[in-house]
């Protein structure tokens, strides 16, 4: 499953959650918490739950509940009530039992689905590893808005005051084996300041990033593309590694570069992002 595009939609808004589902992002997320206003959310409930039940799109369907203790028991009641999305999006994780307490909701209402945590909090960044190893996470999503009004931060343009705690998730969730998703870039209209960001994640070893709006998915996705080179390098690798698989020897050289582990894994990753090979 790969997931360089995740867009989420308010879910209160069917034509939105119609027209995400054709928007050729690798996943869609209706969303339940912050997209939609207090005195809509029982409404938001009923159309989600429609549109899950008619959802017919070749994407991961991820649902984004409101957090544990304000909202999430009443959310997966309504919306599980027919069908059922892939996966479950908590805002505001702070820590894994909070994943475990949600899986145990969806777990006892039939639907033991993966977890994507949203760390959006100085407490829930820095319990990423926690939060990561625990067993219902899928992926860990950056939350870089709500975590600059937590710690008081001011928003730049470069980022700066956040690049310790953007980092810190990448190392959190990748020592875990689970997929990282980047923050979204609030000005939709601005595609050239996207590309960069979007460019900045992906050399900071994110998978994939938010979209707030359909107009983002092809900057995002061009950005998460490996550039031809860098493919072509890793079927090199790859290849090398199955002819050295078949004379049983763990270490190999291609065109003067000892290859071991290491190199391995990073080719895995860039022919994934290439659409190329499994997701692990």
């Amino acid at each position: 499953m790969v997931r360089r595009s995740v867009l989420i939609s308010p879910g209160d808004q069917p034509d939105k959650l119609r027209k995400a589902a054709t928007s050729g992002a690798d996943a869609v997320v209706f969303d339940l918490e912050d997209g939609v206003a207090p005195d809509r959310k029982d409404v938001a409930r009923e159309v989600v739950r429609d549109a899950i039940a008619d959802f017919d799109a070749d994407c991961e369907l991820c649902v984004r509940v409101n957090p544990i203790g304000a909202g999430a028991t009443h959310d997966l009641d309504a919306v599980l009530e027919d069908a059922a999305p892939d996966s479950v999006m908590l805002p505001k994780t702070s820590g894994p039992s909070e994943v475990r307490m949600l899986f145990r909701k969806l777990r006892n209402r039939n639907a033991p689905l993966p977890v994507i945590a949203l760390v959006e909090s100085a407490e829930g960044v820095l319990g990423a590893t926690d939060i990561a190893t625990a067993a219902p996470t899928s992926a860990l999503v950056f939350g870089a808005e709500d975590l600059a009004g937590n710690i008081g931060a001011t928003r730049s343009a470069e980022g700066s005051e956040l690049a310790y705690a953007r980092q810190h998730v990448v190392l959190a969730g990748r020592a875990a084996g689970v997929d990282l998703i980047d923050t979204h870039y609030t000005k939709y209209e601005d595609e050239a300041g996207l590309r960069d960001d979007a460019r900045r994640g992906c050399h900071l070893g994110y998978d994939g990033k938010l979209a707030i709006h359909p107009a983002q998915i092809d900057a995002i996705h061009d950005a998460f593309r490996p550039d031809p080179e860098r493919v072509e390098w890793a079927r090199t690798i790859m290849t090398a590694k199955r002819d050295a698989d078949a004379e049983d020897r763990g270490v190999f050289v291609v065109e003067g570069e000892m290859i071991d582990a290491p190199q391995i894994h990073q080719a895995e990753r860039i022919l994934e992002r290439a659409g190329e090979g499994k997701r692990r």
